[in-house]
């Protein structure tokens, strides 16, 4: 399995428009951060978290070709924005499965009618094949994925446990019944806005403190802010087993 980052940022993304802040004026490049995003490359499948508004940038820098999965967290802005961009891979694979909660698929329909209508259709509007999924393992290509069930805030969520791989984004609480289903993963991501309390997002002592009661051989914090600092100077106050992931990291599990 490899795992590519493909945003690492909040939903501003790094650097903020306007901002003079001294992490948005870095030259270092792993300070500069797409919204957040994944690609799950398992066996010869590519899924798909979340395409927000930077989706077609990451998919060309990326160099994915085709999509089997686009799996969605939760309708935020960040998270969905990017929904019209599937176009190229519908146009060359046909209609894209999407996975999402029931509440996240009526956004989508709301925001992007044009995708789900079913009648006088435009032609050059993509098609999708709605998977509504619930609290329990659903399996894509003979591979079973498993929810995680979080509070964004009062916001239901989902993270996703793909084998040995988690990935949970824009986390604020999870009960200890759903943190039992990450044990054993070899590696965990998670968000971690920044140092101080956030009321929908974990900061970086609650990210770190939730890695370890998972106790993961490796972890990885995103969805990060300017507010955390510089990549560099925060990642050596880490512990020896937790990184800070950047855009087009990739790692191999």
């Amino acid at each position: 399995m490899k795992v590519t980052f493909l945003g690492t940022g909040t939903s501003q993304g790094i650097p903020i428009i306007g901002s003079t802040h001294p992490v948005c004026l870095s030259n270092n490049p792993k300070d500069k951060r797409l919204r957040v995003s994944v690609l799950i490359s398992w066996d010869a499948c590519n899924y798909v978290v979340d395409c927000g508004p930077d989706f077609r940038y990451q998919m060309l820098r990326s160099g994915c070709e085709k999509i089997d999965a686009l799996l969605f967290t939760h309708e935020h802005s960040d998270h969905v924005a990017g929904l019209d961009d599937i176009r190229p891979f519908y146009f060359k694979q046909g209609d894209i499965p999407i996975y999402a909660h029931k509440r996240v698929i009526k956004a989508l329909k709301k925001r992007f009618d044009y995708v789900f209508v079913t009648k006088n259709k435009y032609p050059g509007a993509p098609t999708v094949v709605i998977n509504k999924i619930k609290n329990k393992p659903f399996t894509i290509n003979n591979h079973t994925i498993v929810p995680i069930n979080g509070k964004h805030g009062t916001l239901q969520v989902f993270g996703f446990r793909f084998g040995n791989f988690a990935y949970l984004t824009d986390m604020k609480t999870v009960a200890p019944k759903e943190i039992k289903k990450l044990k054993g993963v070899k590696v965990l991501v998670v968000n971690a806005l920044r140092e101080q309390p956030h009321q929908s997002h974990f900061n970086l002592a609650e990210a770190l403190a939730f890695i370890k009661q998972v106790n993961p051989e490796k972890a990885y914090l995103t969805h990060i802010s300017h507010m955390l600092g510089f990549h560099d100077a925060v990642e050596k106050t880490l512990p020896n087993n937790v990184f800070l992931a950047y855009d087009e990291l990739q790692i191999t599990i």
